[in-house]
């Protein structure tokens, strides 16, 4: 049996399709559908069984010994919710318990952490799982704080020779963009957010500046293609001797202008970008700059090219967002 949490998700929805591309018969999904879009990303797929998650604990019991492996995608993932009580509990305790649990069954667990860890950015972008490291980071939000005070857990708990999955990787997730992120509303890559701008008639938007070395549209971050994220899970799935923290990204920084370029491009149209000022709320966090570290997961093995920005969203765009079903 494989389990990915947060299974109805944008990640999450992409590893199962990829599951039950490889033939897995035995897939389990745990999620809030709630009364949105969600369901349409797994709406193809034949799964074993669909879990809310306050019955997890339970469906787990029930079914100790058979569990291969959990993909814990699950988690509040915004970046803007306050409530650090609600963000403890379903980042960093859930996370910490499926660790124990799937330490106890001799199950693996492949989890998400987040590049929201780097907190401004000031120390880089190296992968590191020392503790002297990671206890030099400093995340600006919550949501990066629970996913970085999870890492460090667990390397406390390697540290002290304690009980472990019988395989586990955090994956330091960095600008994902892909198919299945339509539920996110606000928080859509801005892939997905420029297409519907510029089928709508309307002009594309970028944040303006405020940083001298950048020019407007010239702020930099790792943009991911969702099926290079999905292919490295696999890859780990595959190679159960890989344990480790791992950035995912592609270790080339490119601009929100080169993106915006390339969504026009995949859609046949002009360039037309206009320059609005960074809301001051975020101004004063804004990075200007984030690129993986990608040679760890290099050095364990992974030899896949990943996908240029051009080709991903050619992809997204065109394979997905202008197709009557843009579901996976």
């Amino acid at each position: 049996m494989l389990i990915v949490t947060g299974g109805a998700g944008f990640i999450g929805s992409n590893i199962v399709a990829a599951l039950e591309e490889r033939g897995e018969t035995d897939i389990v999904v745990v999620d809030r559908l709630r009364d949105g879009i969600k369901w349409k990303n797994i709406a193809k797929r034949n799964l074993r069984d669909i879990v809310h998650p306050d019955e997890l604990p339970h469906f787990l019991e029930e079914h100790a010994g058979n569990v291969e492996a959990i993909f814990h995608m699950g988690a509040i993932s915004a970046t803007t919710e306050t409530d650090a009580d609600k963000i403890v509990v379903n980042n960093l305790k859930l996370t910490a318990w499926l660790w124990e649990w799937c330490s106890r069954h001799s199950s693996r667990l492949i989890y998400a952490s987040s590049a929201a860890t780097y907190g401004d950015g000031k120390q880089g972008f190296d992968d590191s799982f020392d503790d002297a490291d990671l206890a030099k980071l400093a995340p600006l939000n919550a949501y990066g704080w629970s996913k970085h005070a999870t890492d460090r857990r667990f390397r406390r708990i390697l540290d002290q020779n304690g009980f472990r999955p019988k395989q586990w990787a955090g994956l330091k997730f960095f600008n994902v963009y892909g198919p299945n992120e339509y539920h996110k509303g606000g928080m859509r890559s801005v892939v997905s957010q420029l297409f519907d701008k510029l089928s709508a008639g309307e002009t594309a938007t970028l944040f303006k500046s405020h940083h001298p070395d950048y020019e407007d549209g010239g702020q930099l971050r790792d943009f991911v293609w969702v099926g290079d994220v999905v292919d490295i899970i696999m890859w780990l799935y595959d190679n159960p001797q890989v344990s480790d923290l791992f950035n995912i990204g592609t270790g080339k920084a490119r601009s929100f202008k080169d993106l915006a370029l390339a969504v026009f491009s995949a859609m046949g149209k002009e360039p037309d970008i206009k320059f609005v000022p960074t809301p001051e709320s975020i101004r004063d966090k804004y990075q200007y700059f984030t690129e993986a570290n990608m040679t760890k997961l290099r050095k364990s093995g992974y030899g896949k090219e990943m996908t240029s920005l051009e080709e991903g969203v050619r992809s997204y765009v065109q394979d997905y967002l202008a197709t009557e079903d843009p579901f996976r």
